[in-house]
Protein backbone atom coordinates (compact mmCIF):
# COMPACT_ATOMS: atom_id res chain seq x y z
CA UNK A 1 0.00 0.00 0.00
CA UNK A 2 0.90 3.58 -0.61
CA UNK A 3 1.06 5.86 2.00
CA UNK A 4 -2.66 7.24 0.78
CA UNK A 5 -4.07 3.70 1.68
CA UNK A 6 -2.60 3.73 4.71
CA UNK A 7 -4.41 6.46 5.69
CA UNK A 8 -7.30 5.90 4.11
CA UNK A 9 -7.95 1.92 5.61
CA UNK A 10 -5.97 2.42 9.07
CA UNK A 11 -7.40 3.12 12.24
CA UNK A 12 -6.65 7.00 12.93
CA UNK A 13 -3.92 7.34 15.02
CA UNK A 14 -3.64 9.88 17.68
CA UNK A 15 -1.22 11.56 15.53
CA UNK A 16 -4.20 12.11 13.01
CA UNK A 17 -6.59 13.02 15.49
CA UNK A 18 -3.85 16.12 16.54
CA UNK A 19 -3.99 17.39 12.52
CA UNK A 20 -7.57 17.17 13.00
CA UNK A 21 -7.98 19.07 16.12
CA UNK A 22 -5.37 21.74 15.49
CA UNK A 23 -7.45 22.34 11.89
CA UNK A 24 -10.56 22.59 14.32
CA UNK A 25 -8.35 25.33 16.16
CA UNK A 26 -7.94 27.19 13.26
CA UNK A 27 -11.53 26.99 12.33
CA UNK A 28 -12.46 28.41 15.70
CA UNK A 29 -9.92 31.94 14.71
CA UNK A 30 -13.13 31.89 12.05
CA UNK A 31 -15.40 31.51 14.79
CA UNK A 32 -13.67 34.82 17.15
CA UNK A 33 -13.04 36.81 13.88
CA UNK A 34 -17.18 36.79 13.01
CA UNK A 35 -17.77 37.63 16.95
CA UNK A 36 -15.27 40.14 17.82
CA UNK A 37 -16.60 42.23 15.12
CA UNK A 38 -20.72 41.90 16.28
CA UNK A 39 -19.72 42.28 19.85
CA UNK A 40 -17.64 45.39 19.35
CA UNK A 41 -19.99 47.05 17.10
CA UNK A 42 -21.76 49.03 19.74
CA UNK A 43 -18.58 50.32 21.25
CA UNK A 44 -17.10 51.23 17.74
CA UNK A 45 -19.99 53.13 17.01
CA UNK A 46 -20.44 54.86 19.21
CA UNK A 47 -16.55 56.09 19.59
CA UNK A 48 -16.83 57.11 15.63
CA UNK A 49 -20.52 58.39 15.47
CA UNK A 50 -21.62 55.39 13.02
CA UNK A 51 -24.84 55.43 10.87
CA UNK A 52 -26.32 52.11 10.67
CA UNK A 53 -25.28 52.20 6.81
CA UNK A 54 -21.55 52.57 8.24
CA UNK A 55 -21.52 49.56 10.83
CA UNK A 56 -23.21 47.59 8.17
CA UNK A 57 -20.17 48.11 6.09
CA UNK A 58 -17.62 47.08 8.72
CA UNK A 59 -19.51 44.24 9.66
CA UNK A 60 -19.43 42.64 5.72
CA UNK A 61 -15.91 44.28 5.82
CA UNK A 62 -14.34 40.43 7.44
CA UNK A 63 -16.83 38.57 5.14
CA UNK A 64 -16.04 40.11 2.08
CA UNK A 65 -11.74 39.37 2.77
CA UNK A 66 -13.09 35.89 3.74
CA UNK A 67 -14.44 35.22 0.23
CA UNK A 68 -11.28 36.76 -1.47
CA UNK A 69 -8.86 34.99 0.79
CA UNK A 70 -10.35 31.84 -0.31
CA UNK A 71 -10.51 32.79 -4.18
CA UNK A 72 -7.25 33.73 -4.27
CA UNK A 73 -5.17 31.35 -1.91
CA UNK A 74 -6.73 28.15 -2.55
CA UNK A 75 -4.85 27.79 -6.27
CA UNK A 76 -2.08 29.33 -4.65
CA UNK A 77 -2.26 26.04 -1.90
CA UNK A 78 -2.26 23.64 -4.66
CA UNK A 79 0.68 25.18 -6.73
CA UNK A 80 3.11 25.94 -3.46
CA UNK A 81 1.65 24.02 -0.79
CA UNK A 82 -1.43 23.74 1.15
CA UNK A 83 1.08 24.27 5.14
CA UNK A 84 3.33 27.20 3.63
CA UNK A 85 -0.32 29.41 1.78
CA UNK A 86 -1.57 28.60 5.68
CA UNK A 87 1.01 30.02 7.43
CA UNK A 88 0.80 33.11 5.25
CA UNK A 89 -2.59 33.29 6.04
CA UNK A 90 -2.18 33.19 9.42
CA UNK A 91 0.56 35.57 9.39
CA UNK A 92 -2.19 37.68 7.07
CA UNK A 93 -4.69 37.41 9.73
CA UNK A 94 -2.67 38.22 12.89
CA UNK A 95 -1.54 41.25 11.14
CA UNK A 96 -4.95 42.65 10.27
CA UNK A 97 -6.29 41.71 13.81
CA UNK A 98 -3.18 43.30 15.51
CA UNK A 99 -3.76 46.79 13.14
CA UNK A 100 -7.26 46.63 13.94
CA UNK A 101 -6.68 47.40 17.38
CA UNK A 102 -4.70 51.02 16.34
CA UNK A 103 -6.83 52.28 14.29
CA UNK A 104 -7.97 55.63 14.58
CA UNK A 105 -11.12 55.91 11.87
CA UNK A 106 -13.52 53.14 10.94
CA UNK A 107 -12.37 53.32 7.60
CA UNK A 108 -8.94 52.01 9.23
CA UNK A 109 -11.30 50.01 10.76
CA UNK A 110 -12.99 48.17 7.57
CA UNK A 111 -9.44 48.26 5.82
CA UNK A 112 -8.31 45.91 8.34
CA UNK A 113 -10.96 44.09 8.61
CA UNK A 114 -11.01 43.21 4.96
CA UNK A 115 -6.88 42.33 5.31
CA UNK A 116 -8.18 40.12 8.51
CA UNK A 117 -10.75 38.42 6.25
CA UNK A 118 -8.67 37.39 3.38
CA UNK A 119 -6.49 35.56 6.19
CA UNK A 120 -9.30 34.08 7.29
CA UNK A 121 -10.48 32.66 3.88
CA UNK A 122 -7.00 30.99 2.94
CA UNK A 123 -7.15 29.34 6.53
CA UNK A 124 -10.51 28.27 5.80
CA UNK A 125 -9.59 26.75 2.27
CA UNK A 126 -5.98 25.30 3.43
CA UNK A 127 -7.31 22.96 6.78
CA UNK A 128 -10.39 21.91 5.40
CA UNK A 129 -8.16 20.02 2.71
CA UNK A 130 -5.64 19.47 5.24
CA UNK A 131 -8.07 17.51 7.90
CA UNK A 132 -9.49 15.79 5.19
CA UNK A 133 -6.55 14.32 3.45
CA UNK A 134 -4.96 13.51 6.95
CA UNK A 135 -8.95 11.56 8.06
CA UNK A 136 -9.13 7.50 7.39
CA UNK A 137 -12.11 6.62 4.87
CA UNK A 138 -14.01 5.58 7.94
CA UNK A 139 -13.69 8.17 10.28
CA UNK A 140 -13.46 11.66 7.72
CA UNK A 141 -16.70 12.70 8.30
CA UNK A 142 -16.85 13.00 11.53
CA UNK A 143 -12.92 14.54 11.86
CA UNK A 144 -14.60 17.41 9.22
CA UNK A 145 -17.01 17.44 11.87
CA UNK A 146 -14.69 18.28 14.22
CA UNK A 147 -13.30 20.48 12.25
CA UNK A 148 -16.66 22.45 11.89
CA UNK A 149 -17.06 22.65 15.24
CA UNK A 150 -14.18 24.86 15.98
CA UNK A 151 -16.52 27.63 14.77
CA UNK A 152 -19.05 27.36 17.63
CA UNK A 153 -16.26 27.22 20.12
CA UNK A 154 -14.23 30.18 18.84
CA UNK A 155 -17.51 32.22 18.52
CA UNK A 156 -18.69 31.23 21.79
CA UNK A 157 -15.15 31.75 23.69
CA UNK A 158 -15.16 34.99 21.40
CA UNK A 159 -17.95 36.25 22.73
CA UNK A 160 -17.52 35.85 26.32
CA UNK A 161 -14.20 37.30 26.03
CA UNK A 162 -15.43 40.40 24.84
CA UNK A 163 -18.11 40.45 27.16
CA UNK A 164 -15.46 40.89 29.81
CA UNK A 165 -12.56 42.81 27.80
CA UNK A 166 -14.60 45.77 26.54
CA UNK A 167 -15.95 47.24 29.73
CA UNK A 168 -12.44 46.72 31.07
CA UNK A 169 -9.93 48.00 28.67
CA UNK A 170 -12.18 49.05 25.73
CA UNK A 171 -13.30 47.07 22.00
CA UNK A 172 -9.37 47.61 20.79
CA UNK A 173 -8.69 44.97 23.31
CA UNK A 174 -10.80 42.20 21.54
CA UNK A 175 -8.87 42.50 18.47
CA UNK A 176 -5.32 43.06 20.33
CA UNK A 177 -6.38 39.35 21.97
CA UNK A 178 -6.81 37.83 18.27
CA UNK A 179 -3.28 38.95 17.28
CA UNK A 180 -2.87 37.23 19.89
CA UNK A 181 -3.88 34.18 19.84
CA UNK A 182 -3.17 34.46 15.91
CA UNK A 183 0.37 34.51 16.76
CA UNK A 184 0.08 31.23 19.65
CA UNK A 185 -1.49 29.35 16.71
CA UNK A 186 0.57 30.38 14.02
CA UNK A 187 3.82 28.85 16.52
CA UNK A 188 1.67 25.52 16.75
CA UNK A 189 1.33 25.08 12.67
CA UNK A 190 4.56 25.80 12.51
CA UNK A 191 5.41 23.08 14.96
CA UNK A 192 2.89 20.53 14.55
CA UNK A 193 1.22 20.78 11.19
CA UNK A 194 2.19 18.86 8.37
CA UNK A 195 2.38 19.37 4.69
CA UNK A 196 -0.27 17.10 2.71
CA UNK A 197 0.15 14.00 1.64
CA UNK A 198 -1.54 14.55 -1.32
CA UNK A 199 0.10 17.97 -2.15
CA UNK A 200 3.13 15.85 -1.53
CA UNK A 201 2.17 13.27 -4.76
CA UNK A 202 1.72 15.79 -7.22
CA UNK A 203 5.83 16.20 -6.84
CA UNK A 204 5.49 20.05 -6.36
CA UNK A 205 7.40 20.11 -3.65
CA UNK A 206 11.33 19.38 -4.10
CA UNK A 207 12.15 17.16 -0.84
CA UNK A 208 7.95 15.10 -1.10
CA UNK A 209 9.99 11.78 0.11
CA UNK A 210 11.86 13.31 2.58
CA UNK A 211 8.61 14.97 4.00
CA UNK A 212 6.35 11.67 3.38
CA UNK A 213 8.82 9.27 5.26
CA UNK A 214 8.67 11.73 8.22
CA UNK A 215 4.63 11.79 8.15
CA UNK A 216 5.00 8.14 8.06
CA UNK A 217 7.21 7.64 11.12
CA UNK A 218 4.95 9.96 13.02
CA UNK A 219 1.95 7.70 11.68
CA UNK A 220 3.56 5.03 12.98
CA UNK A 221 4.58 3.17 10.07
CA UNK A 222 7.88 1.75 10.19
CA UNK A 223 8.60 1.11 6.70
CA UNK A 224 7.86 4.37 4.76
CA UNK A 225 5.18 3.23 2.08
CA UNK A 226 5.59 4.87 -1.78
CA UNK A 227 3.82 8.05 -2.49
CA UNK A 228 0.34 7.65 -3.79
CA UNK A 229 1.35 7.85 -8.16
CA UNK A 230 -0.75 10.73 -10.04
CA UNK A 231 -1.08 11.01 -13.53
CA UNK A 232 1.46 13.42 -15.63
CA UNK A 233 -1.69 15.17 -16.94
CA UNK A 234 -2.95 15.86 -13.24
CA UNK A 235 0.66 17.17 -12.39
CA UNK A 236 0.30 19.35 -15.21
CA UNK A 237 -3.23 20.76 -15.04
CA UNK A 238 -3.60 24.13 -13.88
CA UNK A 239 -5.71 25.72 -11.33
CA UNK A 240 -8.71 26.72 -13.80
CA UNK A 241 -9.03 23.35 -13.78
CA UNK A 242 -12.02 23.74 -11.77
CA UNK A 243 -14.26 24.85 -14.42
CA UNK A 244 -12.54 22.39 -17.26
CA UNK A 245 -14.60 20.28 -19.09
CA UNK A 246 -13.88 17.32 -16.53
CA UNK A 247 -15.15 19.27 -13.75
CA UNK A 248 -17.19 22.32 -14.82
CA UNK A 249 -20.62 20.87 -13.98
CA UNK A 250 -19.54 19.79 -10.07
CA UNK A 251 -17.73 22.66 -9.58
CA UNK A 252 -20.93 24.78 -10.83
CA UNK A 253 -22.95 22.54 -8.49
CA UNK A 254 -20.85 22.86 -5.73
CA UNK A 255 -20.78 26.37 -5.84
CA UNK A 256 -24.77 26.22 -6.16
CA UNK A 257 -24.70 24.35 -3.02
CA UNK A 258 -22.25 26.00 -1.03
CA UNK A 259 -24.17 29.53 -2.27
CA UNK A 260 -27.62 28.40 -0.55
CA UNK A 261 -26.10 26.52 2.73
CA UNK A 262 -24.21 29.48 3.13
CA UNK A 263 -27.36 32.21 2.57
CA UNK A 264 -29.54 29.75 5.23
CA UNK A 265 -26.62 29.75 7.61
CA UNK A 266 -26.11 33.33 7.84
CA UNK A 267 -29.75 34.37 7.42
CA UNK A 268 -30.75 32.58 10.73
CA UNK A 269 -27.83 33.71 12.89
CA UNK A 270 -28.00 36.92 11.85
CA UNK A 271 -31.53 37.56 11.56
CA UNK A 272 -33.27 35.19 13.79
CA UNK A 273 -33.07 37.70 16.94
CA UNK A 274 -34.67 40.37 15.44
CA UNK A 275 -37.02 38.69 13.20
CA UNK A 276 -38.91 36.77 16.18
CA UNK A 277 -39.33 40.22 17.74
CA UNK A 278 -40.67 41.69 14.87
CA UNK A 279 -43.05 38.24 14.87
CA UNK A 280 -44.43 39.28 18.14
CA UNK A 281 -41.88 38.13 20.94
CA UNK A 282 -39.77 40.33 23.54
CA UNK A 283 -36.42 41.34 23.01
CA UNK A 284 -35.58 38.91 25.59
CA UNK A 285 -36.83 36.22 23.89
CA UNK A 286 -35.43 37.28 20.32
CA UNK A 287 -31.89 37.10 22.25
CA UNK A 288 -32.89 33.54 23.73
CA UNK A 289 -34.02 32.30 20.06
CA UNK A 290 -30.73 33.31 18.46
CA UNK A 291 -28.77 32.01 21.69
CA UNK A 292 -30.97 28.57 20.96
CA UNK A 293 -29.53 28.44 17.26
CA UNK A 294 -26.04 28.83 18.91
CA UNK A 295 -26.93 26.18 21.26
CA UNK A 296 -27.80 23.67 18.25
CA UNK A 297 -25.11 24.75 16.50
CA UNK A 298 -22.25 23.32 18.77
CA UNK A 299 -23.52 19.76 18.33
CA UNK A 300 -25.02 19.97 14.68
CA UNK A 301 -21.72 19.01 13.15
CA UNK A 302 -20.61 16.69 15.76
CA UNK A 303 -24.03 14.84 15.09
CA UNK A 304 -23.31 14.92 11.56
CA UNK A 305 -20.11 13.06 11.68
CA UNK A 306 -21.14 10.47 13.73
CA UNK A 307 -24.08 9.63 11.24
CA UNK A 308 -21.58 9.58 8.35
CA UNK A 309 -20.34 6.77 10.04
CA UNK A 310 -23.31 4.44 9.46
CA UNK A 311 -23.88 6.35 5.92
CA UNK A 312 -22.52 7.89 3.63
CA UNK A 313 -21.56 11.80 3.43
CA UNK A 314 -23.65 13.13 0.89
CA UNK A 315 -26.60 11.40 1.61
CA UNK A 316 -26.69 12.47 5.58
CA UNK A 317 -26.20 16.15 4.14
CA UNK A 318 -29.09 15.87 1.60
CA UNK A 319 -31.24 14.69 4.65
CA UNK A 320 -29.82 17.57 6.64
CA UNK A 321 -31.03 20.21 3.88
CA UNK A 322 -34.21 18.75 3.69
CA UNK A 323 -35.13 18.83 7.60
CA UNK A 324 -33.63 22.28 8.00
CA UNK A 325 -35.94 23.89 5.75
CA UNK A 326 -38.76 21.87 7.42
CA UNK A 327 -37.48 23.15 11.02
CA UNK A 328 -37.23 26.65 9.65
CA UNK A 329 -40.59 26.93 8.64
CA UNK A 330 -41.49 25.21 12.09
CA UNK A 331 -39.45 27.53 14.03
CA UNK A 332 -40.91 30.61 13.11
CA UNK A 333 -44.63 29.71 12.82
CA UNK A 334 -44.98 28.16 16.69
CA UNK A 335 -43.48 31.52 18.06
CA UNK A 336 -47.09 31.77 19.93
CA UNK A 337 -45.90 28.77 21.78
CA UNK A 338 -42.36 30.01 23.13
CA UNK A 339 -41.35 26.64 24.07
CA UNK A 340 -41.97 24.53 20.95
CA UNK A 341 -40.05 27.59 19.21
CA UNK A 342 -36.81 27.58 20.97
CA UNK A 343 -36.73 23.89 21.06
CA UNK A 344 -37.26 24.11 17.09
CA UNK A 345 -34.46 26.78 16.98
CA UNK A 346 -31.78 24.26 18.82
CA UNK A 347 -33.08 21.99 15.82
CA UNK A 348 -32.59 24.55 13.14
CA UNK A 349 -29.00 25.89 14.89
CA UNK A 350 -28.47 21.78 14.40
CA UNK A 351 -29.01 21.47 10.91
CA UNK A 352 -27.84 24.86 9.73
CA UNK A 353 -24.01 23.82 10.70
CA UNK A 354 -24.26 19.85 10.19
CA UNK A 355 -24.85 21.19 6.65
CA UNK A 356 -22.11 23.61 6.84
CA UNK A 357 -19.91 20.56 8.20
CA UNK A 358 -21.30 18.46 4.92
CA UNK A 359 -20.07 21.19 2.52
CA UNK A 360 -16.68 20.94 4.31
CA UNK A 361 -16.87 17.23 4.13
CA UNK A 362 -18.03 16.57 0.36
CA UNK A 363 -16.23 19.60 -1.21
CA UNK A 364 -12.37 17.89 -1.23
CA UNK A 365 -13.66 14.93 -1.51
CA UNK A 366 -14.87 16.57 -5.48
CA UNK A 367 -11.58 17.29 -7.20
CA UNK A 368 -7.78 15.40 -7.52
CA UNK A 369 -5.28 16.59 -5.28
CA UNK A 370 -3.44 19.12 -7.71
CA UNK A 371 -7.23 20.97 -7.69
CA UNK A 372 -8.07 20.52 -4.09
CA UNK A 373 -7.21 23.70 -2.68
CA UNK A 374 -8.67 25.10 -5.24
CA UNK A 375 -12.18 23.73 -5.77
CA UNK A 376 -12.18 23.70 -1.89
CA UNK A 377 -10.79 27.71 -1.97
CA UNK A 378 -13.51 28.63 -4.57
CA UNK A 379 -16.29 26.87 -3.41
CA UNK A 380 -16.18 28.78 -0.05
CA UNK A 381 -15.64 31.91 -1.59
CA UNK A 382 -18.31 31.24 -3.24
CA UNK A 383 -20.78 30.36 0.08
CA UNK A 384 -19.21 33.65 1.29
CA UNK A 385 -21.10 35.71 -1.30
CA UNK A 386 -23.65 34.11 -0.23
CA UNK A 387 -22.98 35.04 3.24
CA UNK A 388 -23.22 38.62 2.51
CA UNK A 389 -25.79 38.68 0.63
CA UNK A 390 -28.40 37.32 3.10
CA UNK A 391 -28.70 39.97 5.33
CA UNK A 392 -28.81 42.77 2.64
CA UNK A 393 -31.59 40.81 1.14
CA UNK A 394 -33.49 39.78 3.94
CA UNK A 395 -33.17 43.54 5.18
CA UNK A 396 -34.22 44.88 1.26
CA UNK A 397 -37.41 42.52 1.43
CA UNK A 398 -38.11 43.91 5.08
CA UNK A 399 -38.39 47.17 4.03
CA UNK A 400 -40.79 46.03 0.95
CA UNK A 401 -43.35 44.72 3.62
CA UNK A 402 -42.29 40.90 3.72
CA UNK A 403 -43.46 39.31 6.91
CA UNK A 404 -41.29 37.07 8.69
CA UNK A 405 -43.13 34.20 8.33
CA UNK A 406 -42.53 34.54 4.20
CA UNK A 407 -39.28 35.08 4.93
CA UNK A 408 -38.54 32.29 6.15
CA UNK A 409 -40.51 30.54 4.40
CA UNK A 410 -38.93 31.80 1.56
CA UNK A 411 -35.23 30.44 2.98
CA UNK A 412 -36.78 26.98 3.57
CA UNK A 413 -37.72 26.83 -0.54
CA UNK A 414 -34.93 28.46 -1.75
CA UNK A 415 -32.85 25.77 0.89
CA UNK A 416 -34.22 22.72 -0.77
CA UNK A 417 -32.49 23.76 -4.05
CA UNK A 418 -29.29 22.69 -2.13
CA UNK A 419 -30.24 19.23 -1.67
CA UNK A 420 -30.88 18.59 -5.60
CA UNK A 421 -27.74 20.04 -6.46
CA UNK A 422 -25.94 17.68 -3.81
CA UNK A 423 -27.91 14.77 -4.95
CA UNK A 424 -26.20 15.64 -8.46
CA UNK A 425 -22.53 15.80 -7.09
CA UNK A 426 -20.26 13.04 -8.20
CA UNK A 427 -18.04 12.30 -4.58
CA UNK A 428 -16.16 9.38 -3.09
CA UNK A 429 -12.45 7.77 -2.77
CA UNK A 430 -12.49 8.16 -6.97
CA UNK A 431 -11.61 11.87 -6.94
CA UNK A 432 -8.94 11.32 -4.42
CA UNK A 433 -6.15 10.31 -6.72
CA UNK A 434 -6.62 10.47 -10.58
CA UNK A 435 -5.17 7.64 -12.33
CA UNK A 436 -7.37 5.25 -9.78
Amino acid sequence: MNLRDFIDQRPMSAYQWLVVGLCGLLNALDGYDVLSMAFTGSAVSQEFGLTGSELGVLLSAGLVGMAVGSLVIGPLADRYGRRPLLIVSLIINGVGMGLSSMVSSHWELAAYRVLTGIGVGGILACTAVIASEYANNKRRGIAISVFTAGYGVGATLGGLGAAQLIPMFGWRSVFLVGAICTVVVLGLVIALLPESVDYLATGRHPRSAQIAASVARKLGIDDAPALPTVTQSTQKQSPGGVLSTRYRSQSLLLWASWFVVMFGFYFANTWTPALLVESGMTQQQGILGGIMLTVGGTFGALLYGTLTSRWSEKAVLIVFVILQSAALVLFITTTSVPAVAFSAGVVVGMLVNGCIAGMYTLSPMTYEPALRATGVGWGIGVGRVGAILAPLTVGALLDRGWSPVLLYVAVAAVGLLASVAVSRLRVGQAARLSGK
